[in-house]
């Protein structure tokens, strides 16, 4: 008899735990013994950045202008290359490295006023803008990437110039498409090169290029010199050549592919040259003999078009 008022006392027991248990809630472990740090907040505290969406591609270059100088540049992937702008500090270049890929990257910027970017990224054959500026993004509070020409490119060596207006004349050249100049250009083996027009602005030239590829096999662009030579050189007169560094180019251009016909726009500081001189400018191709000479006189110089003459939209 004992022995079943000992069961039933057992089981009356487990009961009225199972019941406390269930009124009460199941009881948590205090942070230390899961050797997690006391006080965590309940919820998240800190602000997240949302990223620009973007896309490149594999034959041309897209480039970013951002409202301060680039300081700071990190990819997500070797499907993607970015690097500045020759000469400007706030103009990031990037394309793909890898033609179609499929997985979504990103890359960050951090620009000298201490802001942060993030981009997700991802590849179209043809994406929808090769020339994007954030400073009119961020004006619309970042509600996406803007395509105008609002954004200042801060080129060096550009004297007293508004920091944009260099690239914003490139970029007006570029997009207008006319040709002035006939009579200068090269042509050999499937390669044509003309040059389309010089403006002026400021003390500095703008040199219009025009490159056609009629070839199957692409023009991979080794380097562009400018120089200034004699016209006429004895046998035995030693010959005088003058190298002429480039303030910048619009476009980053490394290759003109098979079939297919690419422009871009050249900047110099302003220069004569006498009667006796011209001015080269040769294209030399990467592992190729199919290189490029324009021969430009100083008639051609000063015949120059004047800027203000285009109808710029700043």
């Amino acid at each position: 008899m004992k022995h079943r008022i000992q069961i039933v006392v057992i089981i009356l027991l487990a009961l009225m735990q199972n019941q406390a248990w269930a009124q009460t809630g199941t009881p948590e472990l205090p942070a230390d013994s899961l050797g997690l740090p006391k006080n965590l907040p309940e919820k998240e505290n800190y602000a997240s950045i949302a990223p620009y969406e973007l896309r490149v591609t594999y034959d041309k270059t897209t480039h970013i202008i951002f409202p301060s100088a680039i300081r700071y540049v990190d990819l997500g992937s070797e499907n993607i290359t970015a690097g500045k702008a020759d000469k400007a500090e706030n103009v990031l270049r990037i394309k793909a490295t890898v033609k179609g890929f499929t997985e979504e990257t990103n890359f960050s910027v951090i620009t000298d006023d201490g802001k942060f970017y993030n981009f997700n990224v991802r590849y179209s054959e043809y994406p929808g803008s090769l020339t994007i500026s954030l400073s009119k993004a961020q004006k619309g509070k970042n509600e996406g990437l803007s395509t105008t020409s609002e954004g200042e490119a801060l080129f060096k060596d550009l004297g007293s110039d508004p920091p944009m207006l260099s690239y914003l004349v490139m970029e007006t050249i570029y997009k207008r498409d006319k040709r002035f100049v006939r009579h200068i250009g090269s042509e050999s083996f499937g390669i044509k090169v003309a040059l389309k027009g010089i403006y002026t602005l400021n003390g500095k030239l703008f040199f219009y290029l025009q490159f056609n590829n009629s070839t199957n096999i692409p023009f991979t662009i080794d380097f562009i010199s400018f120089k200034i030579v004699d016209k006429k050189v004895g046998k035995r007169t030693v010959i005088q050549e003058r190298a002429v560094e480039p303030l910048g180019e619009y476009i980053e251009m490394e290759q003109v592919p098979g079939t297919s016909t690419e422009r871009n726009v050249y900047l110099l500081e302003q220069l004569t040259i006498p009667d006796d001189k011209m001015l080269i400018i040769e294209i030399f191709e990467k592992n190729g003999g199919r290189h490029q000479l324009l021969r430009i006189e100083n008639d051609d110089l000063i015949k120059a078009r004047l800027v203000k003459d285009m109808h710029l939209h700043f």
